[in-house]
């Protein structure tokens, strides 16, 4: 029988498989669909991954503990009131000491206040604002948004005039508050809140205006807000009544020098 064309000549070895890129290709496919089966598994856990409150988007979940912590706030709060009105029945402190006890809570704002205040309301931009003068580029969007910078410069400029309290939305400012911004929405004391802000001072009108008229920064961002559209208004709001700060005292990362 003579040999086909595709056959080895007589005598010698059989020849080798020649090298196929397809099948190869075919097998790695494979394997990597292994692994992301493997590795969907692993991360899913038997729990359906789309739905798992475990995995809500990190807003979500800054706001739940934001709602959490301002009823934690609220609770506290009426404890504290409960506390102090059974302390007042109870203790057997003179009235000196109770007039000093009563001056050192109000000067650490866990009292309520009362007198003339005034508000000062900043708020974002319009998302398609432009330049409303000549010789301004046209904004960027960090132009638009309210800065941590610039809500401290109100508060700064108010208790440089000698305003007697502060509060910023609906919380009452301590010594130790600080006020933080993380992307647009503000950080104050565990909780969340997003533009307009609010700052509410008690003190000398007159004065406050003043001060903040005179701040470098708020001069700074009138300019933005004259240019781009960033909202400023204050307003004289007559005779109000600051809340009592009603979160813990207790100092969490720094100690007294001793």
């Amino acid at each position: 029988m003579s040999n086909s064309a595709d056959s080895p000549p007589t005598g010698s070895s059989p020849a080798r498989g020649r090298f196929r890129p397809v099948r190869v290709l075919t097998a790695a496919v494979f394997a990597l669909a292994g692994l992301i089966f493997f590795t969907s598994f692993n991360t899913a856990k038997g729990t359906n991954i789309r739905t798992d409150t475990s995995l809500l988007k990190l807003s979500d979940l800054i706001h739940e503990r934001s709602r959490e912590n301002g009823e934690l706030n609220d609770a506290n709060a009426s404890l504290r009131d409960d506390v102090e009105a059974l302390a007042e029945r109870d203790d057997g402190s003179t009235e000196a000491e109770d007039a000093k006890l009563t001056a050192l809570e109000h000067n650490a704002g866990t009292q309520k206040l009362t007198g003339e205040a005034i508000s000062v309301t900043l708020n974002d931009a319009p998302p398609d604002a432009t330049a409303k003068l000549p010789g301004y580029p046209e904004p960027q969007p960090d132009y638009l948004v309210i800065h941590q910078q610039d809500l401290q410069a109100v508060v700064n400029a108010l208790w440089q005039s000698g305003a007697k309290g502060i509060k910023v939305m609906d919380q009452r400012l301590i010594s130790t508050s600080a006020v933080r911004c993380v992307g647009n929405t503000l950080i104050l004391q565990g909780r969340v809140y997003s533009p307009p802000y609010k700052i509410t001072a008690v003190g000398d009108p007159e004065k406050m205006q003043q001060a903040l008229a005179a701040s470098k920064a708020i001069q700074n961002y009138m300019v933005y807000v004259n240019v781009y559209g960033l909202g400023w208004k204050v307003t004289e709001d007559g005779t109000v009544t600051l809340p009592g700060y009603s979160g813990t005292v207790d100092l969490q990362y720094a100690k007294p020098v001793e």
